[in-house]
């Protein structure tokens, strides 16, 4: 495990790592979830076996610190992504990012572009305020301290298994400014900035999940819009062949 000090409290931003030729793939996860466990069985398929490759927790999250001192929102992760990138002396990166992962992806290729060559986002959030149905908006409608000491405990009960198995590893107070910078969006927002993004970008859409808003407007921007078969948000379990697929850049 590999780390590295992201803010002047010493706290570090953790990930796991194989070796293997550059550019690298890092791949960032979603809201309460980690790294590794959403993105490991996709990195050892033999489509996309001998690169090297970063499994990243954000703060607040799996192994990361939890500073309670932090903002959490996507140009604080953003900013620490950058810091642990820069710690493993990537340039040029190619970022796998699923949902709040993919929304920090965006926002880092925007403030730090040296950092990434490409982007491969999975029902990545591009818009402030989601919808009400959203997790994330369900977070952020309680204030801190209600959901740290309340709500929290009832959530983990609500999500079910999968979810619960890595959000229960999450900070509470993490989660809360999480999904409370998720919502409120980046500036400019992150829609804006992919359409805006030079480098090769890519957008998986589960079917499940319904058609993906603005579609159009991102195809005409050269961003390459897939909708996975019999796919819902989580696309790596739903679907890993076509996951893996487009992560290679054969799909």
């Amino acid at each position: 495990m590999q780390q590295a000090t992201f803010d002047s409290r010493g706290s570090s931003i953790r990930w796991t790592e194989v070796p293997g030729a550059e550019p690298a793939r890092v791949y960032l996860h979603g809201l309460g979830s980690m790294s590794a466990v959403y993105h490991a069985h996709i990195a050892a398929r033999p489509a996309l076996a001998g690169r090297r490759s970063l499994f990243v927790d954000l703060p607040g999250h799996g192994t990361s610190d939890r500073p309670r001192e932090f903002g959490y929102t996507l140009e604080d992760h953003a900013d620490a992504v950058a810091v642990a990138l820069d710690t493993a002396g990537l340039l040029g990166a190619e970022l796998i990012g699923h949902s709040m992962g993919g929304a920090v992806a965006v926002v880092l290729a925007h403030r730090r572009p040296d950092l990434v060559s490409r982007l491969v986002l999975t029902e990545a959030n591009l818009d402030a305020f989601p919808p009400s149905t959203a997790a994330s908006s369900a977070i952020a409608s309680y204030g801190e301290d209600e959901f740290v000491e309340k709500e929290y405990a009832r959530m983990l009960d609500a999500v079910g298994p999968l979810w619960a198995a890595t959000m229960r590893l999450t900070d509470p107070c993490a989660l809360h400014r999480s999904a409370v910078g998720l919502r409120q969006g980046s500036d400019p927002v992150m829609r804006t900035i992919l359409e805006g993004l030079s480098v090769d970008r890519v957008f998986l859409q589960g079917e499940l999940s319904g058609e993906l808003a603005g579609r159009q407007r991102l195809e005409a921007a050269g961003v390459s819009v897939v909708t996975v078969t019999g796919a819902g948000h989580n696309i790596m379990f739903d679907a890993p062949d076509a996951f893996a697929a487009a992560v290679a850049g054969t799909g």
